[in-house]
């Protein structure tokens, strides 16, 4: 692998897609590879470019653990409570 900057993180990421009522958001399962995450596995709730607040997202020692433990905390959190909301501020240019 190329030589990596001393901050640099790099993740192998697999995808799932979550349906409901009509709506689909992503779940995308963060592996290190190099650098360090908050466990081996972290699954972040994501909307492409917007990503879920850090209490949404699950961890685990498997890959599975993590989605699991995604998936448990996002279960009953209508999708629009998941991501964090643009206030006042965020609207100015």
């Amino acid at each position: 692998m190329p030589p990596k900057q001393i901050d640099d993180l790099l993740t192998k990421v697999t995808r799932y897609n979550l349906i409901r009522d009509g709506r689909m958001l992503y779940i995308d399962i963060h592996e290190a590879i190099r650098g360090s995450l908050a466990a081996p596995f972290v699954a972040v709730p994501n909307l492409i470019n917007i990503i879920a607040q850090t209490q949404y997202q699950g961890t685990g020692h498997t890959e599975a653990q993590a989605l699991e433990d995604c998936l448990q905390k996002i279960e009953s959190i209508p999708f629009e409570d998941i991501f964090p909301q643009k206030t006042a501020a965020d609207k100015t240019p």
